[in-house]
């Protein structure tokens, strides 16, 4: 298939303007277009998306705000422990942000900054397998990029919007590590043996939600156990073959709970570590211990997160020698209408070549909505638009680029321009006028505001577009022609 018709198939046309991206291979039912006064359709209507005062009236705060409020005024959990709110942005780096890491980067960094916080930038790369440099770098200055829209005193003076420096999840696998050693030691974890096929069959679940089955390899000693699992470290199983889990509840109705895996073998060299380690840990355990590490107050995920919820209270409380106590809760993410944010999509266009790369402004990446000239107010003004939900819903693509639009009006400045020119001579006219006075819009004014106007000269000789001129114009022809033709 050439480049052209794969790009057609995407709903891009070749060569034609920024459009969003439609992958065919998905069924997409695009919501109808809403009136610019409704931010986003939802199948429900959210909840506490607004809060309301004593009387009924909403007073403009999200569940977020009120949660953190709750968590801040007198004998709340951070004004008992003297914390200070501290959130933090938890990228993947095996790609490039979009248009919905920007909601999150506003929520995190914005709410933190807001109450007198602090908001981490974590890598969480604990994948070695699909992390990469690159998108380190990229991701900082993306998530600088994106803060600008926010005003924080520290950017004003030259520094970063993340507290002290950028931080990773591969500093902490030591202390990781040890967690899962702790966890070994009291009973609440184990090595599996199970072949991965084994070990998908005996979860259970399915449309009945079926239990699960216990592992024969779940009762091993605690003895048995840490041996298993420095063999893993060390090198002396092979990938796949061993599998460290919680030991939870195999028949619990949440599947997130039934003996969720910790760490699994990986031989693959880490961008930072090296070859140091041979066991990585899973997300789900070691999403909770970087926040207990790092201090985190406030832990802010997106709604697939929230059944995650339970395992990431678990691991916290059931490891004896946990830093702190971080707490979670999760809103709705951003989802565009007919857009593909799919880092693995994404990643296909770029790397067979249908995109000129990462900032093809066709992409609704950060750096490609950046090409298209929106600004980092504009991509606030859409996430305050959009709001703060616990329920998932779907933006019109029509109010994202309201937004946008709404952010550039007033400051984008207004010029006459002829493309193919072709100059003509007023013969009767012997002039030289300039007109004062003018402005970009019709609100402004000149007098009062003398920045927004601007001065146009005028004299017989003029320039006019090639198109709108004909030697031989043909009947009924409108336009400019040669004298005597008409």
């Amino acid at each position: 298939m050439t480049s052209t018709a794969y790009l057609a198939q995407l709903g891009i046309p070749f060569g034609g303007p920024p459009v969003i991206l439609k992958d065919p291979a998905e069924e997409f039912q695009a919501s109808p277009p809403a009136k610019a006064a409704s931010a986003a359709t939802s199948s429900k209507a959210p909840t506490e998306a607004k809060s309301e005062k004593a009387d009924g009236a909403p007073d403009g705060r999200s569940f977020l705000e009120k949660w953190i409020e709750a968590d801040l005024a007198k004998g709340g959990r951070c004004e008992k422990l003297k914390e200070k709110v501290l959130t933090r942005f938890p990228p993947e780096p095996n790609g490039y942000l979009h248009i919905g890491h920007a909601k999150s980067i506003m929520i995190n960094f914005g709410l933190a900054y807001k109450y007198g916080g602090q908001c981490n930038l974590r890598f969480d790369d604990t994948n070695p397998d699909t992390e990469e440099t690159e998108y380190v770098e990229a991701i900082q200055e993306d998530v600088a990029w994106v803060c600008q829209a926010l005003n924080m005193e520290k950017m004003k003076k030259g520094g970063k919007p993340w507290k002290d420096e950028v931080l990773y999840a591969s500093d902490y696998f030591q202390q990781m590590y040890d967690f899962a050693i702790d966890l070994i030691k009291h009973g609440k974890a184990y090595v599996d043996s199970q072949t991965p096929e084994e070990v998908q069959k005996n979860r259970g679940g399915g449309p009945n939600n079926l239990p699960g089955v216990d592992s024969k390899f779940r009762n091993r000693s605690v003895e048995e156990n840490l041996k298993l699992f420095q063999e893993m470290q060390d090198g002396k199983h092979a990938e796949g073959s061993q599998l460290l889990r919680a030991k939870i509840d195999m028949q619990h109705p949440n599947m997130n709970m039934r003996d969720p895996p910790m760490y699994r073998i990986r031989f693959s060299s880490h961008h930072r570590s090296g070859d140091k380690w041979k066991v990585y840990p899973m997300y789900d355990f070691a999403h909770g211990n970087e926040d207990a590490i790092e201090g985190v107050t406030h832990s802010i995920c997106t709604l697939e997160f929230e059944n995650h919820r339970a395992l990431y209270d678990w691991f916290l409380d059931n490891c004896s020698i946990i830093p702190s106590r971080p707490y979670q809760k999760e809103f709705a993410r951003l989802e565009v209408q007919g857009a593909v944010t799919s880092k693995r999509k994404l990643l296909r266009l770029v790397k067979e070549g249908h995109v000129s790369g990462w900032d093809d402004p066709r992409l609704l990446t950060i750096r490609g909505i950046r090409r298209r000239g929106v600004r980092p107010q504009g991509l606030k003004c859409m996430a305050d638009g959009v709001g703060v939900s616990d329920r998932n819903s779907t933006t019109p693509w029509d109010f994202v680029e309201e937004c946008w639009r709404e952010d550039l009006e007033p400051i984008s400045k207004r010029r006459l321009a002829v493309l193919d020119p072709l100059e003509v001579e007023i013969v009767d006219y012997n002039k030289e006028e300039l007109i004062e006075g003018i402005t970009d819009l019709p609100e402004q004014s000149a007098s009062s505001d003398p920045s927004c106007a601007r001065t146009l000269s005028f004299s017989k000789s003029l320039f006019i577009d090639r198109g709108d001129y004909q030697e031989n114009p043909p009947e009924g022809y409108f336009r400019l022609g040669a004298i005597g033709s008409e």
